[in-house]
C-alpha cells in the first residue's frame, strides 16, 4: 500500500471517540464574532459598517491582497462593533461583531438538498465564484483555493489530488463528510477538474477508513478520470507534500510549491465548499468540526457556523470534562494549546477541540540531546531537527536559514519521537518566524530597488 518515502511516524490514531457520529448542527449564537484573518495572506478588509444590517452569505470584508480572501457573513442582524480582537493563542486582529436577529439568506443562495450535478461555467467563471465565496483549504493552512487555481506563468496542474486523508489523531471531521455527502464531493471534483484543466484525479484516503474508502470508490466508479488511492497509515501522510509523494511518486523540491510536480492539493471539505459556493450559491460560512477527548460526554462532528462562540460548541459536547488539563484547537500533532475558550469563536482554521486530561497534557522534563539521531529519521522533509534546534537557540538565523528551515511544516513528528523530550519544535518555529521575517525584508529591499 502505498505511502510517502522520507520520515513519518505512528501515533495511535484515537478516532474511536468521534468516529461514524454523524454531523450535528450547532444552533445559531446569540452573537456573532467574525475575524478579518482567517486565511494566510493580507487581512480582509471591511465593507460595512457599524449599524447596518446583514443576511447570511453577504459580503462582510473584501480579500486584502491576491492572497488573501473574502469573508462572508455566517448569520444575519445588525453589526455593532468592528475593532480590535485577540485569539486564543494571543495574536490580534479585527473583528466584525454582529447580534444575532432570526436566520434571513441572501435569496441568490439554493438551500434545496437537491443535487445539483451538471456545471456549466468556463474555468475563468468557477474560480472567481470560488474567490467570492472566500473558499481557503479547511484541512489546516487556509491558503486561499482559487489562488491554488491560477498556476504562475509556465506552470500547469497535471492531477488533482484530493485529500481525504485525516491523518492527524483524534480528528473525524473530514471522514464523516464523506460519508454524508461524498456525492457533493465528487461533483465538486468534477468541477475543479474543470477549473484547472485537468483529466485526472486521485482521491488519497488513509486505510483506516474502509467505509469511506469504499463509498468513495462507489461513487467514482462511473466517473471518468477519478480514482480512490487507499494509503497506509503514516502521520503526516495528510501533509500536502507528503500526499503528493503518495500518491503519483514526485517529490516538491526545497523551497518550491506543488504545482512544480504538476499536482493541486485540496481538502475534501474544501472540495465540498466549491460544490455549494458554485452550485449553490453559498459562501463559506461555516464547517464541520470535531470536538473530542477520551473524557468528553458526547464527542462528535458539529456542524458551526462560523462566529459561533466555541463554548457554545463545548456545551453542545457535553461541557468541559472536569479532568482537563488542556484544550488544543485542532489535533494533538499540529494543533495548539489554547489560552482560553471564551470570546473565541468558531472560523476557517478551526478543524477541532481536543481536551486533554491531567495525565496527557504536562509535558516530559526535558534532558541533554543523546545524539540518537530519531528525529533525523523521522522529519518527512528531510531536515535535521536537533541542529534547526540548537541553531536556533544560539540565533543563528543564516545558518538557520541555510539549512532549509522554511521547509519544516510543523508536523512534531521529531517531537514526539524524541526520547529526551527537548522542546524541537518550539524553537524550530521561532527559528521560521525569524527566518520568515527576514526573508520578506529582503524581497522588500529588492522591490525598493527596482523602483
Amino acid at each position: 500500500m502505498k505511502t510517502f518515502k522520507i520520515g513519518g511516524v505512528h501515533p495511535h490514531d484515537n478516532k474511536q471517540f468521534s468516529a461514524h457520529q454523524p454531523i450535528t448542527e450547532c444552533a445559531l449564537p446569540k452573537q456573532a464574532i467574525i475575524p478579518l484573518v482567517q486565511h494566510i495572506g493580507a487581512p480582509a478588509q471591511a465593507v460595512v459598517e457599524v449599524g447596518a444590517k446583514v443576511k447570511v452569505g453577504e459580503l462582510l470584508a473584501k480579500a486584502g491582497g491576491f492572497v488573501s480572501a473574502n469573508i462572508c457573513s455566517p448569520v444575519s442582524g445588525s453589526v455593532t462593533k468592528i475593532g480590535d480582537w485577540t485569539d486564543a493563542w494571543g495574536a490580534a486582529g479585527q473583528a466584525i461583531y454582529i447580534d444575532v436577529e432570526g436566520d434571513e439568506w441572501m435569496p441568490e443562495i439554493d438551500r434545496t438538498p437537491d443535487l445539483a450535478r451538471q456545471c456549466t461555467l468556463e474555468p475563468k467563471q468557477i474560480i472567481d465564484k470560488i474567490a467570492a465565496a472566500g473558499i481557503v483549504g479547511l484541512g489546516g493552512a487556509c491558503f486561499p483555493t482559487h489562488v491554488k487555481l491560477m498556476p504562475p506563468p509556465g506552470k500547469k496542474a497535471e492531477v488533482l489530488i484530493v485529500n481525504g486523508v485525516e491523518c492527524e489523531p483524534y480528528l473525524t471531521c473530514d471522514h464523516q463528510l464523506m460519508m454524508e455527502h461524498g456525492e457533493e464531493i465528487i461533483i465538486g471534483i468534477q468541477i475543479l477538474m474543470k477549473a484547472l484543466g485537468v483529466q485526472r484525479a486521485i482521491i488519497g484516503i488513509e486505510n483506516n477508513k474502509k467505509d469511506a474508502i469504499e463509498h468513495m470508490q462507489e461513487l467514482a466508479q462511473s466517473k471518468l478520470g477519478i480514482e480512490v488511492l487507499p494509503l497506509a497509515l503514516k502521520y503526516p501522510q495528510g501533509g500536502e507534500k507528503q500526499l503528493i509523494d503518495a500518491c503519483i511518486g514526485r517529490q516538491v523540491p526545497s523551497g518550491a510549491l506543488p504545482i512544480e510536480t504538476g499536482a493541486v492539493v485540496d481538502n475534501v471539505a474544501t472540495i465540498y465548499a466549491v460544490y455549494e459556493a458554485v452550485q449553490k450559491n453559498k459562501p463559506l460560512i461555516s464547517r464541520v468540526m470535531t470536538v473530542t477527548g477520551k473524557y468528553v460526554a458526547k464527542p462528535g462532528n458539529y456542524l458551526v457556523r462560523f462566529g459561533t462562540p466555541i463554548e457554545q460548541v463545548i456545551e453542545m459536547a457535553g461541557g468541559v470534562p472536569a479532568n482537563t488539563g488542556k484544550v488544543i484547537g485542532g489535533g494533538p500533532m499540529m494543533g495548539r494549546a489554547m489560552d482560553h475558550t471564551d470570546n473565541m469563536p468558531a472560523n476557517k482554521r478551526l478543524s477541532g477541540l481536543l481536551f486533554l486530561d491531567d495525565s496527557e497534557s504536562h509535558r516530559a522534563e526535558a534532558e541533554n540531546c543523546i545524539r540518537c539521531g530519531k528525529c533525523v529519521q523521522a522529519c518527512p522533509m528531510g531536515l535535521e531537527p536537533y541542529l534547526l534546534q540548537r541553531l536556533s537557540e544560539l540565533e543563528k538565523w543564516d545558518d538557520v536559514e541555510n539549512h532549509n528551515v522554511m521547509d519544516c511544516i510543523d508536523c512534531g513528528c521529531c517531537v514526539f519521537t524524541c526520547p529526551a523530550h527537548r522542546p524541537l519544535l518550539d524553537d524550530i518555529r521561532k527559528g521560521k518566524a525569524k527566518v520568515g521575517a527576514i526573508l520578506r525584508e529582503r524581497a522588500a529591499a529588492k522591490a525598493a530597488e527596482k523602483k
